[in-house]
């Protein structure tokens, strides 16, 4: 059960990419379509990850049009004009790489891992679903009953899948943060074709996107392969939607409970937190990881190690572009009532929120933080992933090379005060999750 609730959440969390301290040196430049490209070689092993970032998420979908963005995620698969339906995974098998795809409430992200002697061929296959790709009946059809799957089995009947969903629609009122990803059933039933091509016209252009591409390459070779392959994709001509929503402040705790299929109850906190890239976020972030990273973490130690009141516990926060979430779980043990889970963890928000942790436990963060980074770009994919990020949402990927500055910049008042300002009773979401009976709705 506690892996099985980890997983979810590292599903939850899959797409958000750290830096790291090693100084990581590429080229950038923007084609004449307003392409932005992003170049970085490392030549240590045989390998290329090819990838390209777009700006749409499930934020830039309409509230009737929910789960636009991640449907593209499994139709841009379905092949293009000049790739059949169903091969566009064989191309890249048989050359010997992988390729997949995500995406979050922000923007959408395609990557293929090849040898680096098919650099040329992963550069064709994205040009192919940046400007040829097949948006039509049939594959939309199809790609419609496995999205609908995937929900199911993500969301609707698995344990506790629907914590994120149940999360943000109470903790976001105005904001589009408060659908879900995924998108609502009945909107993946009644979108029409034409309402998929648009979404394609409107998001899929050049200049709403970022082209990274990492490992054994030749930069000037690269060049030239880019300009073939995409200088000649038009502009697109549209504004590009970006919700310009304010959310209200909370003006007091929100409660409810969910009965789901579970046979432990599971204890949810949320708190809205600033939008990733902030100072404030930065203190938020290793706040979470005082408390829940590791065994030793102050969450694990005394609620599940000490108190055995619960399975697993933690903490976490979702870095977002307008605004972010910090979300703290518990699944609590046979027997415990939920609230006696609940005490414990506002009890150790609350020692943040009062006391400065030690220089001790001060530097095994900062510690822990370094260790981050260094791991998160460890592979090219990693590094790949993190420059489309830094410019994506900051204009500035070298942050991959200066962010890790700013964590270290945050002091333990920083921490305390973040505790203070921002995990506030009278400002969160509060769930218990708890097992259906056999007459609960």
């Amino acid at each position: 059960m506690r892996f099985f609730f980890i997983a979810i959440i590292s599903l939850l969390l899959s797409g958000f990419a750290s830096a790291q301290m090693n100084k990581i040196d590429f080229v950038e430049y923007d084609l004449d379509n307003g392409l932005h490209v992003i170049l970085h070689q490392d030549a240590s092993t045989p390998i290329v990850t090819v990838s390209i970032m777009y700006h749409v998420g499930s934020k830039n979908e309409k509230p009737d049009k929910t789960g636009f963005a991640h449907f593209f995620e499994h139709l841009l698969f379905e092949g293009s004009e000049n790739i059949e339906r169903g091969e566009y995974d064989s191309y890249i098998e048989k050359a010997g790489g992988t390729l997949n795809a995500n995406t979050s409430y922000d923007r959408t992200y395609y990557f293929e891992i090849l040898p680096s002697n098919q650099l040329e061929l992963g550069l064709w296959l994205e040009s192919e679903r940046l400007l040829h790709a097949k948006v039509e009946n049939k594959g939309i059809e199809t790609q419609r009953e496995v999205v609908k799957e995937e929900r199911r089995q993500r969301i609707d009947n698995q344990p506790y899948g629907s914590i994120l969903e149940e999360t943000m629609k109470r903790l976001f009122t105005k904001h589009p943060y408060k659908w879900p990803i995924i998108g609502y059933m009945e909107h993946l039933n009644a979108a029409e074709e034409m309402d998929y091509k648009n979404f394609y016209s409107d998001f899929y252009v050049p200049n709403n996107a970022v082209l990274s591409i990492a490992g054994d390459l030749d930069i000037e070779q690269t060049k030239v392969w880019v300009e073939k392959y995409f200088g000649s994709i038009p502009r697109g001509t549209k504004e590009i939607y970006r919700p310009n929503v304010i959310e209200p402040e909370m003006t007091g705790e929100v409660r409810d409970t969910v009965y789901d299929n579970i046979q432990l109850p599971a204890v949810i906190q949320a708190y809205r937190i600033p939008a990733q890239g902030t100072p404030d976020f930065y203190a938020v972030d290793m706040l979470s990881t005082l408390l829940s990273r590791g065994g030793s973490s102050r969450l694990n130690k005394t609620i599940v190690e000490d108190q055995q009141k619960a399975l697993t516990v933690g903490s976490f926060p979702l870095a977002l572009e307008d605004y972010s979430v910090n979300l703290a779980f518990a699944i609590t043990n046979m027997g415990i009532d939920p609230s006696e889970v609940e005490s414990s963890i506002d009890a150790e928000i609350k020692k943040a929120q009062e006391e400065l942790m030690s220089d001790e436990e001060f530097q095994k963060l900062r510690n822990q933080m370094e260790n981050d980074f260094v791991s998160s770009n460890s592979r090219v994919a990693g590094i790949a992933e993190s420059l489309a990020n830094y410019h994506m949402y900051f204009g500035d990927a070298n942050l991959i090379n200066t962010e890790l500055d700013r964590y270290l910049a945050v002091t333990k008042e920083d921490i305390r005060e973040a505790a203070r300002k921002y995990l506030r009773p009278d400002r969160r979401v509060v769930l218990y999750y708890l097992p259906k009976q056999n007459n609960t709705p």
